[in-house]
């Protein structure tokens, strides 16, 4: 009988595998009831080696926190060809699916990035002003619009509506299906974005 061989990971390989693990436990709990004791024991190691890849409780939530706004970006990049809205819809499906999925993390991150803590705010703030800035990037990935002030004054509210709907929508959908959901936010846009002088 053989015994099967374990595969060393680097510091790296690891890491990343906690930080993974990390954002799969969050979509079904909240920041606060996300411990190192609690991934400890679902990744099978020491808490020890724990605090020497994380540092410690604040130091492990910012870099889930962090594993998971970089997952949210990459999942909402909009394709590089079609049509403006076509993009923006594929870009919102990503951002609305993500939600769905993530819910109670998703729904714990927006609380503690309001709540007080300024690494974490900061993480959230960061990601929050990329995604706009993929409105205005004449890069290949990016939904061109007039990069003006008052534009950025109405994307950034209406950032903040889409968030709270889609958020809201996950407990109540009222009546709504996804596709409907995704049509009002898709379409907002450029609706308000035309209502500027």
């Amino acid at each position: 009988m053989t015994t099967p061989t374990r595969t060393r990971l680097s510091p790296d390989e690891r890491r990343t595998q906690l930080l993974d693990l990390g954002v799969r436990l969050l979509a079904t709990r909240s920041l606060d009831e996300l411990s190192i004791d609690v991934l400890a024991e679902e990744a099978g190691i020491s808490r020890g080696l724990m605090y020497h890849y994380f540092g410690g409780k604040q130091g492990f939530y910012e870099a889930v926190v962090q594993h998971a706004a970089d997952d949210l970006y990459a999942r909402t990049a909009p394709p590089a060809e079609g049509e403006p809205l076509e993009r923006l819809l594929a870009s919102l499906t990503g951002y609305v699916d993500y939600v769905i999925a993530n819910h109670t993390g998703y729904r714990s991150l927006v609380k503690g990035a309001t709540a007080g803590n300024d690494n974490l705010r900061a993480i959230y703030e960061t990601t929050f002003a990329a995604l706009a800035d993929r409105f205005f990037t004449s890069d290949p990935g990016g939904l061109v619009i007039p990069d003006t002030p008052a534009v950025r004054l109405v994307i950034h509210a209406w950032q903040a509506m889409v968030e709270d709907l889609v958020l809201t929508w996950c407990e109540d959908p009222a009546g709504l299906s996804r596709d409907d959901l995704l049509h009002v936010i898709t379409a907002s846009l450029p609706a308000l974005v035309d209502t500027l002088p």
